[in-house]
């Protein structure tokens, strides 16, 4: 009788085939789960509401009394720049640091061609950049010295556009003095020659 059992159940779990019908309580699990999570959601939607509409009366008011916000306001509203007319009164117009705790980086101010090679000019005339001619290459600089120092030294000065390159003003240090710029102008010549 055991044994019967036995053959019976393996026959039915052999000929059992899968059945693709939800059974009627994974359906009520399915639809209680689902109807859980809908509130729960709408419960959360409602809360997100009350908390706006509370906030809304007492958040704005908060934010536009905070003294670092009006004196972010204040900063960014305040004009860039006031200007001094001849023949009026400026005594209010005075100099302002916009902030005196930051640090002010000076560059270096070059006394000769060799320095002022080394701070400004190499970062062209070392790689190329802009059409720049490479320092030391006579092929390069010989047409430009053929021209004259005077039309390097405006060159360098002015700056300069054209087929063979870019050369800004000054090389981009126009905080330099000219007979410093034409110093080194004759810097590169020699290196050239």
């Amino acid at each position: 009788m055991f044994l019967g059992a036995i053959r019976y159940n393996a026959g039915s779990l052999i000929d059992a085939r899968p059945s693709t019908t939800v059974s009627k309580q994974d359906s009520q699990f399915f639809n209680l789960f689902s109807m859980v999570i809908g509130i729960l959601v709408a419960i959360a939607l409602v809360l997100m509401g009350v908390a706006r509409a509370i906030g809304r009366n007492t958040q704005a008011e908060h934010v536009l009394q905070d003294a670092k916000y009006i004196a972010s306001v204040g900063q960014h509203v305040a004009p860039l720049a006031r200007v001094a007319v001849a023949g009026q009164d400026n005594a209010a117009l005075t100099i302002v640091e916009k902030n005196p705790d930051a640090v002010v980086m000076v560059m270096e101010v070059p006394t000769d061609g060799a320095s002022l090679y080394k701070t400004a000019c190499s970062t062209c005339h070392d790689q190329g950049i802009g059409g720049a001619p490479k320092t030391g290459d006579r092929g390069l600089w010989g047409p430009r010295i053929a021209q004259g120092k005077a039309m390097l030294y405006e060159h360098a000065i002015k700056g300069y556009t054209g087929k063979g390159g870019v050369m800004p003003p000054k090389g981009g240090r126009i905080d330099l003095d000219d007979d410093l710029i034409k110093l080194g102008v004759d810097y590169l010549v020699d290196q050239a020659q």
